[in-house]
């Protein structure tokens, strides 16, 4: 070291390095207490490029179409180089293509074919990236003869690769290739073996430049470059060698060994060429000696002694590089020692199992083992075994076998010892272990399992389902753990057909694991068939075919088809041929359905377990129109006017029309003829038809048909019914009308029946118009009544106001002429007040009522009596007395309260009610000093008087 060298840490530091005191190859030895050891080689070169000379380069002269070169002549330098051109004062470097191209090795500029634009002067700049340096050369020049035109040539290869190439494992090979011709030749590449260009290679843009990255040993061989144009073809090939520096596939590892015994290290390396091996202690070359021998990659040393230890290298080297693979041996000898393996403390075993007791006492060389159970030595039985590597086997544990256990260790350099204890438990057992089970799909079932175990053991129970641990601690759906320490069995809850599998009960100690498995079978309804398809459909029928869902554990027994169309509710089951699908029927023929109308079909599974969920819909079919054949029912009509004849059925829903152009046919003749009229009805809403002849005399008989039809056809008709056309309104009015009034609101209109005849006109029923003398059009009532009724009540009528009414008949064709008007008035209102200062008293049973005389107003309608409605607290029923006087005796039992109100009653009805009364039952009244009396009967009695109760009690 000086003030040039400089170590920093373990970097050699070089202080103004020279190229001719400092190329040159250089290696790192690093040395502590335990050896000294060498580091790969490294080489230090350095980087330069001088300047060009700065003589001018003479002129280039060539014909138009002649190829040319233009030489670079790079200066000396070392380090890798790039070149590039630049033609007159562009400052952008020449463009390659397929008629120019610059060499990375040479660094000439080539231009297969001159032309005119190529005259100017061509200047070569060089970069050496190491070195961080570019220099220009002098200018060449490029001009153009005049003695004429090149004319067409075959290629001429200016570029080419070596013969033979050096190629690197893992490198990137460039092979140049370039030609000078006219035309501009084109290149190509192939291998002359045959075999395809690997699929990684690169080209240039002009192909001049062949890539291979990646080099690998599959990539070698000879390439040719094809240079061609109208005129010819030339070639240039090369060998591409495969090298690879080594590599290491084994490398040594530190080894600690015991005084005298044998070392044995190996080492292997790849490369191309193998690479041959060396191997160093401590930095300096190993020999074979009498205990060393080397032999390749190998190295074998015997009777080691502790002077063997030390830091060792194994050199992998070939032409290309060395490598080192490096490893510490160290030889130990001391006296045995327990401080970092002791035995351990405590070892439990369960009965009839079999334990092992390590002994592992650092001792160099290998001490010798023998154990002691308490203060006994022990001997090798049936039973008991010592290993060759010092561990104590017990095979077969019985209860005497628990105690303590010494290991004694000796070597050459002293001995020592170490003592654990061993305690021995019972075994565990599965006593109920889970059993095969089939159970139908929602059902819970309990799966055992239960243990006997040592009283002083943990037991822990884990379930398994197809291999999967069931987590019961987060509450998983369906499962539950039931039991207590040594039950562990497992429910499940409204099992589903996913839980068909293996479930594994497994018991966990700190000494064992056991476990037992059951399969469960859960069947369930089938699932969903599949592929439902319609393969055929006519105007009645069509055919299915679909394929079996799940069986879900149980085999399927039947099938169902479902259908839906826009008219029915929901799916409908429907008939099939055959009339019973059995579980192997995969297709059937579904019959009765409606022409013209859009099904869609659906099938549905049942197992010995129930009806499973249905398929998935088919595709939506219309079916094949047809005649339709549902006639119309309810065939009526009559009324209208004079000459018609109104015929009325129930229309056809769209579902049994059975094709386009649904319409109706009407059938008539009068009764006694032989010939049918027929019409037409073009609309499928269509339910009334008039027909109209004046030649038709008022209630006619006639007989009616109705018939339907559509694009196919015309269909099926109605029986036959009779239907009477249309008739006059009737031409007489009633007469002996009269007026009555009830009240204030209701007044009794009657008039005489009219008797009549075709000629006066049908009378089917009357009609009672009414109104006020002040009143308008707008406000006329009007009620009808059917049959010969000759009576009506109106209702809701002002009070003490004069009506009118008059009656009039009518029938289908209308009313006819109305009576003369008579009146009458209705009553004045009711009385407005209602009954006041009511009194009561309770006496043995005998309540007595009295109250005030209502006056009423001028207004209003006298009072002519009163009204007392009771009923019992508990009970809805009202019960009514009348009296003409202001008092009243009634008889009440006297275990129940009575709510009791009073009313007036006059001409114009019942007047306004007193408030609620309530009489509390006898029983309460006794605590007010009230004598009560039982009384012998349980009805209530009502007695009415013509004199007033004595000693009233007031009401509040």
């Amino acid at each position: 070291m000086s003030y040039h060298y400089r170590l920093d840490g373990g970097s050699l530091a070089i202080s103004s390095p020279r190229t001719d005191q400092d190329t040159g190859t250089y290696q790192c030895l690093a040395t502590n207490p335990l050896g000294t050891i060498l580091s790969q080689k490294a080489k230090l070169q350095f980087a330069y490029i001088e300047d060009f000379e700065t003589k001018t380069r003479s002129t280039v002269s060539v014909r138009e179409g002649q190829g040319v070169v233009l030489l670079c002549g790079p200066p000396p330098h070392f380090g890798g180089l790039s070149y590039a051109w630049t033609f007159n004062d562009n400052p952008l470097y020449v463009q390659e293509d397929n008629r120019r191209f610059v060499s990375q090795e040479t660094g000439n500029l080539y231009i297969a074919k001159v032309e005119p634009s190529d005259v100017g002067n061509y200047t070569c700049y060089i970069t050496n990236k190491e070195a961080q340096r570019s220099v220009q050369g002098p200018p060449t020049p490029l001009v153009q003869r005049t003695d004429g035109v090149m004319g067409e040539y075959e290629p001429k290869i200016e570029v080419h690769f070596p013969e033979t190439i050096q190629a690197a494992k893992d490198s990137s090979i460039k092979l140049e290739c370039f030609a000078l011709g006219n035309p501009v030749p084109d290149i190509s590449w192939r291998r002359l073996d045959g075999s395809p260009l690997p699929g990684k290679v690169k080209y240039s843009k002009s192909q001049a430049i062949l890539e291979i990255p990646n080099f690998q040993q599959e990539d070698e061989g000879v390439y040719e470059c094809i240079a061609s144009n109208l005129r010819g073809r030339n070639l240039a090939k090369g060998q591409l060698i495969f090298y690879a520096p080594p590599e290491w596939e084994q490398k040594i590892q530190n080894t600690y060994l015991s005084i005298y015994d044998s070392l044995f290290w190996e080492c292997k390396a790849s490369g191309k060429p193998n690479p041959w091996y060396t191997w160093l202690k401590n930095g300096e070359r190993l020999n074979p000696e009498e205990r060393i021998q080397i032999e390749n990659g190998t190295l074998i040393i015997t009777m080691l002694n502790v002077s063997d230890s030390g830091i060792y290298q194994c050199a992998a080297e070939n032409k290309y590089q060395i490598i080192y693979a490096n490893a510490e041996l160290r030889v130990l000898a001391s006296a045995p020692d327990f401080s970092k393996n002791p035995i351990k403390k405590n070892s439990v075993v369960q009965v009839g199992g079999d334990i092992v007791i390590e002994c592992k006492p650092n001792a160099f060389p290998r001490a010798a083992i023998s154990w002691k159970r308490g203060m006994e030595i022990l001997r090798q039985s049936k039973r008991v075994f010592i290993l060759k590597d010092g561990r104590l086997k017990i095979h077969n544990v019985t209860r005497s076998d628990a105690g303590s256990y010494t290991c004694i260790a000796t070597n050459q350099f002293g001995f020592a010892k170490n003592t654990g204890s061993l305690a021995v438990k019972e075994r565990t057992v599965i006593t109920v272990p889970p059993s095969k089970m089939d159970v139908t799909v929602g059902e819970s079932i309990v799966l055992p399992c239960q243990v006997s175990h040592d009283p002083s053991t943990e037991v822990v129970f884990l379930w398994s389902f197809n291999g999967d641990v069931i987590d019961l601690k987060k509450g998983v759906a369906h499962f539950e753990r039931i039991g207590g320490e040594s039950v562990g069995d497992l429910m499940i809850r409204n099992i589903q057909l996913n839980h068909s599998g293996k479930y594994l009960c497994t018991v966990k100690t700190t000494l064992e694991s056991l476990s037992a498995e059951a399969d469960i079978i859960v069947r369930g309804p089938p699932g969903p068939p599949e592929d439902v398809r319609v393969e055929h459909i006519s105007s009645t029928t069509s055919q299915l075919s679909w394929r079996p869902g799940s069986d879900n554990n149980s085999p399927i027994q039947i099938f169902s088809i479902q259908a839906r169309t826009p008219f029915s509710v929901g799916w409908q089951a429907v008939s099939t041929v055959p009339e019973i699908l059995n579980g192997k029927t995969y297709n059937a023929t579904v019959v009765g359905l409606s022409p013209w109308v859009e099904y869609e079909f659906r099938v549905v599974a049942g197992n010995s377990i129930g009806i499973g969920e249905p398929s998935k819909p088919s595709e939506v079919l219309r079916t094949k129109a047809s005649v339709p054949v549902m006639a119309p029912t309810n065939i009526n009509g009559g009324g209208g006017s004079r000459s018609e004849l109104v015929i009325t059925w129930e229309s056809i829903p769209e579902e049994l029309q059975n094709g386009e152009e649904f319409g109706y046919i009407i059938m008539l003749r009068p009764v006694g003829s032989t010939t049918w009229t027929k019409e037409r009805v073009p609309f499928v809403d269509s339910s009334r038809f008039v027909y109209r002849n004046e030649s038709i005399t008022p209630l006619s008989p006639f007989e009616v048909k109705v018939g339907v039809y559509n694009k196919k056809g015309e269909g099926a008709l109605s029986t036959t019914s009779i239907v009477y056309s249309g008739e006059d309104e009737p031409q007489v009015a009633p007469r002996g009308t009269s007026v009555q009034s009830f009240s204030a609101s209701e007044m009794e209109v009657s008039w005489n029946a009219i008797a009549w005849n075709r000629n006066t006109g049908r009378v089917l029923g009357y009609e009672v118009l009414y109104w006020t003398d002040d009143s308008k059009k707008s406000m006329i009532g009007k009620i009808r009544v059917s049959g010969n009724v000759t009576t009506k009540n109106i209702t809701g009528l002002k009070a003490n106001t004069v009506y009118f009414a008059s009656v009039r008949a009518y029938n289908t064709a209308g009313t006819g002429p109305s009576s003369p008007p008579a009146n009458g008035t209705t009553k004045k209102s009711p009385p407005s007040q209602p009954p006041a200062n009511i009194a009561w008293k309770l006496t043995n049973s005998k309540l007595c009522l009295n109250w005030e005389h209502v006056k009423t107003m001028e207004n209003e309608s006298e009072v002519l009596g009163y009204k007392i409605l009771y009923r019992q607290n508990r009970q809805s029923k009202t019960h009514i007395l009348e009296t003409n006087n202001t008092s009243a005796e009634l008889l009440v039992p006297f275990e129940e309260d009575y709510l009791i109100e009073i009313r007036t009653v006059s001409d114009g009805g019942d007047g306004s009610s007193s408030e609620e009364i309530r009489i509390p039952k006898m029983s309460s009244l006794s605590s007010r000093g009230v004598s009560v009396i039982e009384p012998s009967i349980h009805f209530l009695s009502i007695v009415i008087t013509i004199f007033y109760c004595f000693a009233i009690q007031p009401l509040i």
